[in-house]
């Protein structure tokens, strides 16, 4: 068995812990090991924001106003896609994601791609020229006792 679903939501700072909740009841309600949904939760949270952050301009009707989440939970994995309309990453996060940003454990700003990479087994930034910016990243899962959706 396997469960997927797709929000449109708008790039506001309250869609955030929307996306997370409905990721964590998913997870929960499938049998998926607190930890590992804990973990997703974050690693989502992270991209929802920056796409909240710098997913385009926010004119009235503009395309760049929403953006889009994906999760599928297959078997033993679990892969969330978080895609925005705005500018893309530079270019060389793009091509090669760089290390975590050296930045102070206080500061505001530059550690949440460098998170997701820590939270998440494989993790995939791409530019869609003209359309925005993707970032996929997945994760083994590990289930409790009696999980719906355990494999074997």
């Amino acid at each position: 068995m396997s469960i997927w679903w797709s929000l449109h939501l708008r790039r506001e700072a309250a869609s955030v812990p929307l996306a997370r909740r409905l990721l964590l009841g998913t997870m929960e309600t499938a049998g998926v090991d607190p930890d590992v949904s804990y973990d997703l939760s974050v690693a989502l949270t992270e991209a929802c924001a920056n796409a909240v952050e710098h997913g385009g301009d926010t004119g009235a009707g503009s395309a760049s106003a929403a953006y889009r989440v994906t999760a599928y939970l297959d078997g033993e994995k679990c892969r969330i896609e978080v895609a925005d309309s705005g500018p893309g990453f530079p270019a060389r996060r793009a091509r090669r994601p760089a290390p975590p940003a050296r930045t102070g454990c206080l500061a505001e700003h530059g550690r949440g791609l460098g998170l997701i990479e820590q939270l998440a087994d494989h993790v995939h930034f791409r530019n869609r020229p003209g359309r925005g910016a993707v970032v996929s990243f997945d994760k083994i899962l590990k289930w409790r006792e009696g999980a719906l959706l355990k494999v074997g």
